[in-house]
């Protein structure tokens, strides 16, 4: 199989990018007057963006986003879709042609590789929006190319994916951020803030309900040519080979082991994610997993449709996941407190928990009202920790990613966090990470 189709080789990339990184410590300072909404904006408070991956989430929840801030400029949009890509070069220069002084823009390029957006010295950080299967290995390379990262849920595709990121964002000394916005929502906050200062008791069980099914959007399953402007061989990238069809794609590929987790990763990446932050346990994990899934046994999605998946954590606390209605509730010996619904109103028991108020010296949770994209670019600036970094972000995904090796393996499972490997189980531990079709790799 030939290499992906760009200007910039994976070696000489490498090469390019390993002289970057040093000097790519710090955001770039444009050397111009640049205005935001009628009002100078210091150049020292600029930041630079480029956009990887201009599908649903990629524009309607990334740039859309971006572009209501001021001290951030969209240089570069790239997506293997040109027809996407093309429509989010011209959403954002339209978008800035009306908000800022003639002449201070000098525009958005568009690229089909995501290596050549790397490669570009006037880009201080990247925000990742493509397929889960590639969340990886692109927000890798641009660690190693000196680019701060923004990268959207779930953040790996396994385990051991996962665990080179954050070993990657570390070493690299990059900001990194996890798209999840529930942080940031206040339902979830309170409830977290409230579980961490003691107002439940000591925490018993937690219960995670995520929706079943799949969410398809009509698309046919005819095997076909990849149409014109669709470099579906970049696509697939690390996936498998596989034939071309439309229902493959773009939204569809949540459904399809190969891509990403279905419903579990999917929805599990928000609302897990709360669950290890009100359990204090983000830099860690449960000791054992035990799941039941209902896998489709024929069709190209193959995604569990249904499941239930057991975790203990070391401290006696369970956590239980469930395909439902979305919903979130923590059970404690004083009391509990949840909600049902995506951002639905709090419910406690006794209902007085919700009128607690957290004192000064208490627990405080870090989050940012403006969302994550306002607190990734506050963190560019600052170099300080995103509220969902990349140790977190893999943390709640991998409770995820065990569950469903439980699932396939249909038993209980023992596992080390601390070591992130099962606890002598070779063939689950042989799961914790897939083969990369060539010529990607980690």
């Amino acid at each position: 199989m030939s290499k992906p189709s760009t200007s910039v080789s994976r070696r000489s990339f490498i090469k390019r990018a390993s002289a970057l990184a040093a000097a790519a410590s710090a955001p770039l300072v444009l050397p111009s007057r640049v205005l935001g909404l009628g009002k100078e904006t210091p150049p020292s408070e600029q930041i630079t963006l480029g956009v990887i991956g201009t599908g649903d989430h990629g524009v309607n929840r990334n740039i859309k986003r971006f572009l209501t801030e001021p001290d951030n400029r969209i240089l570069a949009v790239c997506d293997v879709d040109r027809s996407r890509r093309l429509g989010a070069k011209s959403l954002i220069e339209e978008r800035y042609a009306e908000t800022l002084r003639k002449g201070s823009y000098k525009g958005c390029r568009d690229y089909n590789d995501f290596r050549d957006v790397l490669a570009r010295k006037d880009i201080d950080a990247v925000m990742v929006a493509t397929p889960d299967h590639w969340h990886v290995i692109i927000s890798v390379m641009a660690a190693k190319a000196g680019k701060d990262v923004m990268c959207e849920k779930p953040l790996s595709l396994t385990v051991k994916e996962g665990r080179i990121l954050a070993d990657a964002i570390k070493k690299h000394g990059r900001v990194f951020q996890t798209a999840t916005e529930n942080r940031s929502v206040p339902e979830y906050h309170r409830m977290a803030e409230l579980v961490r200062n003691g107002r439940i008791g000591k925490v018993k069980e937690v219960h995670v309900f995520l929706p079943s099914g799949y969410s398809i959007q009509e698309a046919s399953m005819e095997t076909q040519d990849p149409p014109d402007g669709f470099d579906y061989d970049m696509w697939l990238g690390q996936a498998p080979e596989a034939p071309y069809c439309p229902a493959r794609c773009h939204w569809n590929f949540r459904w399809i082991l190969d891509y990403s987790g279905g419903m579990l990763t999917d929805w599990g990446a928000h609302l897990i994610d709360i669950a290890q932050w009100g359990l204090d346990t983000e830099h860690t994990g449960p000791i054992e997993a035990d799941g039941r899934g209902v896998f489709p046994k024929e069709g190209l999605y193959n995604a569990a449709t249904r499941f239930i998946i057991e975790y203990l954590y070391a401290n006696g606390a369970t956590l239980t996941v469930t395909s439902k209605e979305p919903g979130l509730r923590f059970i404690g010996t004083d009391g509990w407190i949840g909600n049902e619904g995506w951002r639905g109103p709090l419910q406690a028991e006794p209902r007085s928990i919700l009128d607690e108020v957290i004192g000064p010296d208490e627990t405080h949770l870090y989050t940012c009202e403006g969302g994550e994209q306002r607190n990734f670019l506050d963190c560019v600036k600052s170099r300080d920790l995103c509220y969902a970094p990349a140790e977190v972000g893999h943390r709640t995904i991998t409770i995820a990613h065990i569950g469903h090796i439980s699932m396939q393996l249909g038993r209980r499972l023992k596992w080390n966090p601390d070591k992130e490997e099962f606890i002598g189980d070779p063939p689950a531990n042989w799961m914790l990470s897939r083969p990369m079709r060539e010529p990607w790799a980690l």
